[in-house]
């Protein structure tokens, strides 16, 4: 074996210990590109490995967007951050070739980074359908939650709301009603979590809140949380991941 050939075999080695068939990935342009609303910024998208071949390439389905294949260029250069068993890991990638593998459209793409460990677990929004209720905090009650005093909240007057999706830092919700940004609402529901279902009462702000187009008084809302401790953030990344297993097991979301 040629030192060329051990060296590519040791790569592809390593990369299959972080990155699995099947595993979620999220890439954006390194570049920023003109978007649908024609402001530039930097386009997501959202897709899975196929596989890993014996030269260290990863090939990775071919996004889809509204239904429809997006046909990445050959040569353009991404951001990736790969959802695997193992936690999540980003690279920098260069697309090198287009191909179709068993009925299956993919991206050849060899990385031009590092694999390293992303350290905002947070990132990744998991999509679900889970009850909640909310309101609208008062002043002293946002300040009890700043202190640590959350409990003191009254309950009283709360709204229903379904979640939507959800990730270690915010999540997104369907209401009745709209919520002003920048507002800061209450919020509580329940995760499974280590098949036990775990109640969790926090504070958020409202980053967005819209009516959903043909909808009508249905609105998409969009909350950071606020005073949120490591513990329950983990608790809610443990829900992410183990539901997200779960769907690949189950062969969902593929």
């Amino acid at each position: 074996m040629s030192v060329l050939a051990k060296k590519l075999e040791q790569e592809a080695s390593m990369i299959e210990k972080f990155i699995s068939p099947g595993d979620k990935l999220e890439m954006k342009s390194v570049q920023e590109v003109t978007l649908p609303d024609q402001t530039v910024g930097v386009k997501l998208y959202k897709s899975t490995v196929y596989d890993v071949s014996e030269d260290g390439k990863i090939m990775m389905v071919m996004p889809m967007e509204k239904a429809k294949m997006v046909l990445l260029p050959v040569e353009g250069e991404y951001e990736v951050c790969f959802f695997s068993h193992g936690g999540m890991y980003n690279a920098n990638v260069r697309v090198v070739d287009r191909q179709k593998i068993n009925n299956t459209y993919v991206l050849i793409t060899e990385m031009i980074t590092n694999l390293h460990k992303h350290q905002r677990r947070e990132y990744y929004r998991f999509n679900c359908i889970v009850e909640m209720l909310t309101k609208e905090l008062a002043k002293a009650e946002e300040e009890a939650f700043g202190k640590q005093l959350g409990y003191l909240v009254s309950e009283t007057d709360m709204k229903r709301g379904v979640i939507v999706d959800i990730s270690g830092g915010g999540l997104r919700f369907v209401s009745r009603q709209p919520f002003q940004e920048g507002k800061v609402l209450y919020l509580r529901f329940k995760l499974s979590i280590n098949d036990q279902e775990k109640e969790f009462r926090l504070a958020a702000r409202v980053v967005l809140s819209r009516e959903i187009e043909k909808r009508q008084n249905e609105y998409e809302n969009r909350v950071k949380f606020l005073y949120i401790d490591n513990t329950t953030r983990e608790e809610i990344i443990k829900y992410i991941f183990d539901e997200d297993r779960k769907n690949r097991k189950n062969g969902k979301g593929r």
